[in-house]
């Protein structure tokens, strides 16, 4: 089995239901062994719109990349995702950030998360599950690239506990 790291968002009411739903999902292909709180934050790009909540969990799945991809698109279906225009509100958002050590550079699917750097509400709960991990494309654990971070928007933890029979 190989670790990935996924992140969800939401900023369309139920907001935490959703997210509960999400990670309930993803347990159906593979073991949602860690979930970071929730925590909510200004959104980010287009800053109109209502503020989201953000997690990360970690899956340990078969599931190849491209398959894993196919899998939280489903679930984004299913969880009642409609497409909008880019940063736009969300209902759902699962974004695979990192799988196990591999790069992936396919068109569909970029692995490790193109910018997931630059995106304090994505590193932190990354952080959370395990700040000590290095990503495949830096040199530095998660904890020091959050210190790093130049994203300034604050971010409130929202729920330490969330997952539905779970984590």
């Amino acid at each position: 089995m190989i670790s990935a790291y996924i992140a969800l968002g939401s900023n369309i009411s139920p907001r935490l239901s959703r997210l509960q739903t999400a990670g309930k999902l993803l347990s159906r292909e593979g073991d949602v062994d860690r979930a970071a709180p929730v925590y909510r934050s200004a959104p980010y790009g287009v800053e109109d719109q209502p503020a989201f909540l953000n997690t990360a969990v970690r899956l340990k799945t078969h599931l190849s990349p491209v398959a894993l991809l196919d899998f939280v698109k489903a679930i984004e279906t299913q969880v009642g995702r409609q497409q909008r225009y880019r940063w736009g509100p969300r209902e759902i958002d699962l974004d695979i950030i990192f799988y196990g050590q591999e790069i992936v550079q396919q068109p569909r699917l970029t692995i490790p998360h193109a910018d997931y750097k630059n995106r304090r509400f994505v590193l932190q709960p990354l952080a959370d599950i395990e700040p000590a991990f290095i990503p495949p494309d830096a040199g530095q654990p998660l904890s020091e690239l959050l210190q790093l971070c130049p994203d300034s928007l604050p971010l409130k933890l929202y729920r330490k506990n969330w997952m539905i029979d779970g984590i």
